[in-house]
């Protein structure tokens, strides 16, 4: 069994993202968005749930822009483009589930520019099996 009082693990993790648990079918990842800072407009082939500890930001999916906030959660469908936007004055914290899994399993990525760098040279691919 894995636990985790979330709130708490997004909360103590600086990280942009940290990927705690990868499942076969789904992967649980945390992330902070620093202040002014984004995930970036992407969009995944997987379907993403993704919950907001604290903080205050702009969900940004499918053409639609809504303010998000402790304890809201949005949810991206596989093939909907996408970004969070960090509009308050400390960092966005959330977690999110991704199904099937995103990253690589265990990736740990400081930065934004790091996350986006591994994932240009192939080294944040999801398990294959």
């Amino acid at each position: 069994m894995e636990h985790f009082s979330i709130a708490t693990e997004a909360e103590k993790s600086a990280d942009f993202r940290r990927v705690l648990w990868t499942g076969k079918h789904t992967q649980l990842v945390i992330m902070t968005v620093p202040v002014d800072g984004e995930i970036g407009e992407e969009v995944h082939e997987v379907d993403q749930i993704l919950t907001f500890v604290s903080g205050a930001g702009e969900a940004k999916v499918g053409g639609q822009t809504r303010k998000v906030v402790q304890g809201d959660l949005v949810v991206v469908p596989a093939g909907t483009k996408h970004n969070f936007i960090n509009t308050g004055p400390n960092p966005l914290v959330l977690y999110t589930v991704y199904g099937p899994p995103e990253h690589a399993d265990g990736a740990v990525h400081k930065t934004k520019e790091e996350a986006d760098r591994l994932e240009e040279e192939g080294k944040d691919e999801p398990p294959t099996s």
